[in-house]
Parts: C-alpha cells; structure tokens; sequence
C-alpha cells in the first residue's frame, strides 16, 4: 500500500460512530470486549454531531423516550451543556467513548477494505483497513466480530453482504404505499442552516451561486423563523439519484439552496424579522436519510410496524411515523414528505441486526434489514442508538459462549432481553426477571411492592397502572432476606422525567438535546435547561452482612443516571436504598425498581 500498516486485534470491530456506533461500542466495552471502533470523520456523533445538526429524534411522545446508553448521554448533556452549545455536545460525544478503557478509537479513518474467508460455516470478515488521513496511515483491524454502524453499509460491497436499495414494490411485502414498481431511488439528503436572532438589524450579501427562491418553490417549504421547531429539514436533494456516488455533486446544490433560503429570510420582506437573524451555521457534510440496507434473517416491513411489532425476538423499537420524503426533495411540487402514525412504541426483531450470509457481521442504524417503507420511520436516531446497545450486547454474548450473531437468535435470546433490560433499556411489554430471593424476602415498607416487578417506567403497554412508588426523602426501603444470599448486582431504576414535562421552554426545547436557531432577542425562547425535576439526585444503597455488620454499598450526591447498577460481591441478609434529594427539589422520589440478583 506505500504507508506504514498498523494492525489491531479485538474482540468486536464497529464501523462507523454514530449515536449507533457509539452505543455498539459502550455497550460491548462495558460487557468486556475489546474493541475498535473507526469513524471516518474528526468527531462522533454522525447525523447528530455539530458537523450536521440533524436532531436526534425517536420514539418519544411522552412515556416512549429511549433509555439505556442514549438517555445517558442526553441527561448528561442536560447537565453539562445547559445552553446547548454544540462544542460541549460533541465532546460529551468524544467523552463517552474515551472514558471506556475497552474500547480503541480510530477517528478520520475510512474503512475501504474487507477480507474475508470461506469456512464451513459460510463466509465470516477476518479484518477490514481504512487509510487515516491525519496521519497518513493505513489501520487493519482483526476481530471476530464486526458491527457497519455506517449508515451507507460501507461492509455491503467490501464483503458481498446482501443488501437492498430503494422502494420495493408495492405487491412485494403488501405494503400500503403508493409504489407500483421498485426503483432505487430513496429519501434525500440535506445540508442544514441554522439561524441566530438577536436584537440588531443586519445585512446579508448572498453569494453568486445561492439559489434564488422563486414563489413556487418556497410554497410547501415556507419557514416559520417565529418557531423553536424550525430545522430547515426540508432542504433535501438527491433521493432521485444515487444517494452515495453522486453525494458531492448533491453537496454543492444543497449549499446553494441553503445560501437562497437564508438570503429569502433576509432580504425578501417576507418573513417577519428577517433583518434579525444572523446565519449561524451552514452545514457542508450532507445529512443522509436512505443508501444501503443490510439483509438480514429476517425483512422488517410496513406492516410489521403498523401491527405495534409484536416479535418474540424483540431487541429494540420504535415510534417515529412512517415519515417518507419524495426523492425529489425540495424540488417535489407537493408535499415534501408523507407522514402516517405508527402504534408507538412497535418492537423490532433480533434476526433484523445481523447479516444474512455473513456469520460474524452485525449492523445497527439506518441500515438494519427493513424494507423502504419500514426505515421510512425506524431511521431515526433514538431508535438507532438503541439497537446500536442491542448489537454490542449481543456481541458480548456471542464471544462469551462461541456464537454466531445468528447462534445468540436461536439459543441466547431470553439472555440477550434480560441483558438489555438490566442495562436499562426499555423492551414494550417485557419486565425483567426478579430472582426469588428478592420475590420472598420481607419489604421493609409497606406499598412498595412496585419495586420488585421488573417495570423500569410507565409505559402504555403495560397498561395504565402506576409502576412506580414514591418513597420520602431520607426514609430507607429494602428487603430482609430470608436467609443470606450473595449479591452481585443491585439495580435502581428512577424517574427521569421522560416526558420532560419538567425541564423549561416549550415542547420542542423540552423534546430535544440540542436546538436549532437561537433566540437572543430576549423572548426566552432559549432556556438554560435543567437537569429532571423529579430524578433522585442524591441516593445511599445499604446492605447488612451475614455477620450484621451495616455497610455502604453505594453513595451519590450528584446521580445523571436513570438506571444504576451496583456490582457487588457480598454475601447479604439485609438492603436498602435511601432517597436523599431531587434534582428539583420536593418531599419524595418516584422510584421505579430497587432489587437486586
């Protein structure tokens, strides 16, 4: 190759870093891999990095929001980045994956080489090299298993990975769309725009090559400066051609219709303040909706999700619409997307995140086994992120007991979901299995049988019945066993408000991590966030030893977490857990689950 050759060896290989890389990554570092993960930009984060500025959307509505790794990091940047500036958002990004000693991050390196090997049990990846611009070196990674968290399934065409691209026919999985025939074309990309507003009038000087926009143009895409909820998706081409080859040329039309549409507000007399408003970003790297789609043991369709996704093999779900863009972006004479409501939250299948007819290849991100129509709503990146988690469990689970991803689907499923949920990750309608150690041992508090369920949260499907408790401030909770038992793992699931009903602004500034345009014109439509009214802030776990001698198993004055796990390896009678404060003060904690295996 003429430059130096580094290799690397781990147990589990991620490409791409993503929130669905990233996750991957953490989870299976936390499980105890080694692994390598290559992202061919500067920084993570993908679609959600200050690079782009997509928002990270999902499920939400309410009692749906994500958990696991991804509620982790949005609450740590609730804490961390109140005033949501990207700087501090992308290195919370870069922090996440630092702070893992398991894990090897190769950044600026693109990935533009596989090799592979025939075997008995079919065709496996034995390494793949990407070429690190920054250092001008070519890096080889050998790993047992891989994961393409690319979003462009960079692994398809360097391993023969079957993939699809395009909308299928509408006969084909009889699905309610409007495509007669399949084609290749997909949703576009967009380059995004975001805007500042303050109290000062100022100039703008288009450049030669803006877009001039033209009444019929700007009459579906007519932005709404006066809302927190203007991203400028809208700005999307390039779903009428080939949403990788042809992604520079995409690139320069998109810079130019982002130039026009902010040249519209300023300086056509049509939007309301429009001298006002400042450009603050411009983006030049495109933000991708659709390319390649892995195949995997099984093709998840429209009708899967209109059906709610009830799958034995259930991983992780979604919520968002089916939200499908015409490929002919913002050029489209009509309506440029199609939005239909989905049963939210829908599960989505295990056999959806591994390959087809490569044994040891992972996938998690836009890219899973789904048809068009399907992704139309599960390419969000919340539900990414979450079977990104799903994927770096299950390659823990493949490496500690010799599987294939597709072994793990027929022998390691049950433990896959129980791994998931004690991680705290949110399946619709599974609880977790509470040991009977902690089904028989003696409540220390009357009405708390809550705690010992398996609920993490309230969720519609396991019906309107409140799943939590509220415990007083100060006043312990716990369990006298019936006899001593070893305890390896003590689990705390809180109220993090998913809903954000506590945290200030309006539902868009509540919803999302980060913001859009910035008001600086004293209306108070940019809050410093907060962190969750109603999560326990300050917390003491207690336990009493075979012997009676009372000991601290944990202490937090300043918890970020959802859901904690406390490892442990004490041979126990007695414990409790002590709500000691609320992030937004008040008299009692709302406490999900306090038990322990």
């Amino acid at each position: 190759m003429g430059c130096e050759i580094i290799a690397h060896e781990c147990d589990f290989c991620v490409v791409g870093g993503g929130l669905a890389g990233m996750s991957a990554a953490i989870a299976a570092a936390r499980g105890g891999s080694k692994v390598v993960i290559v992202q061919d930009r500067p920084m993570f984060g993908g679609n959600a990095s200050s690079e782009i500025r997509m928002w990270v959307c999902g499920a939400d509505g309410g009692d749906n929001r994500e958990t696991g790794i991804i509620e982790e990091i949005q609450l740590e940047n609730l804490y961390r980045n109140p005033y949501k500036k990207y700087p501090l958002w992308d290195a919370l990004l870069w922090g996440k994956i630092r702070a893992e000693e398991n894990i090897t991050a190769l950044l600026n390196c693109s990935v533009c080489q596989a090799e592979c090997a025939q075997e008995d049990g079919g065709r496996r990846i034995v390494s793949v090299t990407g070429w690190q611009t920054t250092t001008q070196t070519w890096h080889t990674v050998r790993a047992k298993y891989f994961a393409d968290c690319s979003g462009d399934s960079i692994l398809a065409p360097l391993t023969g990975a079957e993939y699809r691209v395009g909308r299928e026919a509408r006969d084909e999985f009889h699905e309610k769309t409007s495509q007669e025939k399949e084609d290749r074309q997909t949703m576009g990309m967009s380059c995004l725009i975001q805007c500042r507003k303050t109290n000062e009038a100022t100039e703008y000087i288009p450049p030669v090559w803006a877009e001039k926009m033209t009444p019929e143009a700007i009459r579906l895409r007519r932005p709404n400066m006066a809302s927190t909820a203007e991203n400028f998706w809208y700005l999307e081409l390039g779903g009428n051609r080939d949403s990788i080859a042809d992604t520079e040329a995409v690139r320069d039309e998109l810079l130019a219709l982002a130039a026009g549409m902010f040249d519209y507000i300023k300086n056509s007399g049509e939007v309301e303040d429009g001298p006002y408003w400042q450009l603050e970003f411009l983006g030049f790297l495109p933000g991708k909706r659709e390319s390649r789609r892995m195949t995997g043991d099984y093709i998840m369709t429209q009708g899967d999700v209109l059906a709610g996704g009830i799958f034995d093999d259930v991983c992780a779900y979604g919520g968002w619409p089916l939200d499908d863009h015409h490929p002919d972006g913002f050029w489209h004479a009509g309506n440029p997307n199609v939005w239909g409501r989905t049963p939210a939250p829908y599960g989505i299948p295990y056999r959806c995140v591994y390959s087809k007819n490569i044994e040891n290849l992972f996938f998690a991100g836009r890219n899973i086994s789904l048809t068009h129509a399907a992704m139309s709503s599960a390419r969000v990146m919340a539900t990414c992120a979450t079977l990104g988690e799903a994927v770096g469990c299950a390659a823990n689970l493949a490496r500690e007991y010799g599987l294939t991803p597709r072994g793990v689907y027929r022998e390691r499923i049950r433990e896959l979901q129980a791994r998931l949920m004690e991680a705290g990750c949110f399946l619709p309608g599974l609880r977790r299995e509470i040991p009977a150690f902690i089904r028989e041992a003696e409540m220390t508090r009357t009405g708390c049988e809550a705690l010992r369920s398996g609920a993490d949260r309230n969720n519609r499907t396991y019906g309107e019945a409140e799943q939590g408790v509220l415990l007083p401030l100060g006043e312990p909770v716990g369990y006298l066993l019936r006899e001593p038992v070893r305890i390896e793992n003590i689990h705390l699931a809180l109220d993090s408000d998913l809903a954000r009903a506590s945290l200030p602004g309006d539902d868009c500034e509540r919803r999302h991590s980060m913001r859009a345009n910035v008001f600086e014109d004293g209306s108070g439509k940019s809050p410093k966030m907060t962190m969750p009214a109603p999560l326990v802030k300050a917390y003491r776990i207690e336990g009493v030893t075979a012997d009676g001698e009372r000991i601290v198993l944990a202490e937090e004055t300043n918890n970020l977490r959802q859901v904690v796990n406390v490892k442990t390896d004490c041979v126990l009678r007695e414990l409790s857990f002590t709500p000691l404060s609320l992030w937004g003060g008040g008299e009692e904690a709302h406490v999900f689950s306090f038990d322990a295996r």
